[in-house]
């Protein structure tokens, strides 16, 4: 039975992907994409090995950590920074009411920003899983589909982007 080193990729039937994060006697600790940290026992064989990546007895915490950044960074686009466009910074967005006896509202511009970054995040999360789902084709692109419109209708926030590669885009036809 071969022994998994932390940093060591692998492929669950139910949890999905995932890095091996910790070894002790019994079992391993993985930190799975789609369902957090999870223990599986050595003996398990079940999984596909992805990446195996030697047991040493001692491993140090920056071995792991560099291993999970390089996990993280592949799967993920959530760690990306997202600036706030240079004309924006310490503006103020004012909702104001058609009717002059109500109180406008209003927001800090860095904070409404943060809430559209947060959709854009969640939006390509949900993207991953349709991805990585167990759906058919069909069912794939259909819902490909009305994510995409989203997008398209998030455009209207790209005047907050500082840069354009960050910028929402929809269906290009």
């Amino acid at each position: 039975m071969q022994i998994l080193g932390i940093g060591s990729r692998v492929k669950h039937p139910a949890y999905g992907d995932g890095v091996i994060i910790e070894v002790d006697r019994a079992a391993y600790r993985v930190s799975f994409i789609l369902y957090g940290i999870k223990h599986v026992g050595k003996e398990y064989e079940t999984w596909e090995i992805i990446e195996a990546i030697e047991h040493s007895e001692r491993a140090n915490f920056d071995e792991a950590e560099q291993s999970l950044m390089k996990i993280l960074e592949h799967y993920s686009d959530l760690s990306h920074v997202v600036d706030l466009g240079d004309k924006w910074d310490d503006g103020t967005m004012v909702l104001q009411p058609a009717d002059s006896s109500l109180k406008s509202k209003e927001i800090p511009i860095d904070t409404f920003f943060h809430k559209i970054v947060m959709v854009r995040d969640r939006l390509r999360v949900m993207e991953q899983r349709i991805n990585s789902s167990k759906l058919t084709d069909e069912e794939k692109v259909n819902l490909q589909q009305y994510i995409t419109r989203i997008y398209g209708s998030l455009t209207t926030f790209n005047v907050l982007f500082k840069y354009k590669e960050d910028h929402f885009t929809g269906d290009k036809k």
